[in-house]
């Protein structure tokens, strides 16, 4: 029998919005190259992500982890904090 191995994706980003109700907004900065002139910039991607117990404020730097959709947007779920 096969076994499946499931690779889980973690991003580290910063919670900027907790007002709805068990979900956080959590802002991703990676910096990207420049194709012509070698020079790095910054992208932002913002995640929704699940916060249950609403534990997480803005401000807070957080670790998210891909999981199953919860709603429409919500593919995230924030698996706890880092220094």
């Amino acid at each position: 029998m096969e076994e499946k191995t499931t690779k889980l994706r973690l991003i580290t980003g910063k919670v900027v919005s907790d007002k709805m109700s068990k979900t956080a907004v959590v802002e991703v900065l990676t910096l990207k190259k420049h194709k012509k002139y070698k020079k790095y910039y910054k992208v932002s991607k913002r995640f929704k992500a699940h916060n249950p117990d609403n534990q997480y404020h803005t401000g807070d730097k957080v670790t998210i982890q891909e999981t199953r959709p919860m709603s429409k947007e919500k593919r995230w779920i924030i698996a706890g904090k880092t220094k």
